[in-house]
């Protein structure tokens, strides 16, 4: 239809959401029924995905939104969430400010570590069942391998931390993704392929790379059926809680304009010495 054709109500038109006058419905669930019925993950998943989950699928999804809710002032989105804090803005201004600086560096690997499962998983011949076939898996992680070897990838996302030998946070996720195989809820084929890349990984570097958080959010995400770019939005939900909290904190410290560094510090400069300006001759 022509938008000149197309009436007021017409304009908009979403599945997620009915709306009147003294009546709320999200995908079709009366928001009175909702409350107090389903938790927050439940939410998200109802309002992405179009259905309630099961709860197992449920209480996985929450996991991983917990596990990256922070990772202290040291991450650029938290940083820059108590920055921006720090220069009179509102607190939504500065959770704004965080999310904005979640890209492909820092806040994308989840939706890159998906992707790369996935392409691991279209390689796998054998329909996915509960008896994974390893060697068919461990076949089809070498082959994507090689191809971001093609394309020049150092870092496979989802394995390896600059801070955490052992991310602590990837063995609790990990053990919540088998108690979620052995009921039944999901099949478990993005965790052997998780734990396949790492095994290969450290035969490649001739040392243990193990999965860190974003490995594990993944194997969530994908064993759950989130598409990647939807796993960074979750990802960024997740983080906004810290920047949230952060810029809170920081909101009572009383500080003003407060910068990367101490004040009594200065960057290093690399530009050229000290020198005199020429006089201009006028035309």
């Amino acid at each position: 239809m022509a938008d000149k054709k197309k009436t007021p109500e017409q304009w908009w038109s979403t599945s997620i959401i009915e709306m009147q006058p003294g009546m709320i419905r999200y995908r079709g669930y009366a928001v009175e029924e909702l409350i107090g019925r389903i938790g927050f993950a439940e939410m998200v998943w109802l309002l992405t995905r179009g259905e309630l989950p099961e709860p197992q699928a449920a209480k996985l999804l929450e996991a991983a939104l917990v596990a990256a809710v922070d990772h202290g002032p040291q991450a650029p989105s938290i940083a820059v969430a108590r920055m921006a804090m720090t220069c009179g803005v509102q607190i939504n201004n500065a959770m704004a400010s965080a999310i904005n600086v979640l890209g492909d560096v820092h806040g994308g690997a989840v939706e890159q570590c998906v992707a790369f499962y996935n392409a691991i998983a279209r390689r796998i011949d054998s329909k996915p069942t509960k008896a994974h076939d390893l060697s068919l898996i461990r076949s089809a992680v070498e082959v994507e391998m090689r191809v971001l070897d093609d394309n020049s990838v150092r870092h496979i996302p989802g394995f390896g931390h600059r801070f955490h030998p052992i991310d602590p946070r990837a063995p609790r996720l990990l053990e919540l993704v088998d108690e979620a195989v052995a009921a039944g809820a999901i099949l478990g084929l993005f965790a052997a392929i998780g734990r396949t890349v790492e095994a290969v990984l450290a035969e490649r570097k001739r040392q243990s790379i193990p999965m860190n958080v974003d490995g594990a959010t993944g194997v969530i995400f994908a064993e759950l059926g989130f598409a990647p770019p939807l796993c960074r939005g979750l990802f960024v939900l997740s983080r906004s809680v810290g920047g949230l909290a952060h810029a809170w904190e920081e909101s009572q410290s009383g500080e003003r304009n407060k910068g990367p560094i101490p004040r009594h510090l200065l960057w290093q400069y690399k530009g050229p010495a000290a020198r005199p300006m020429k006089k201009k001759r006028r035309s």
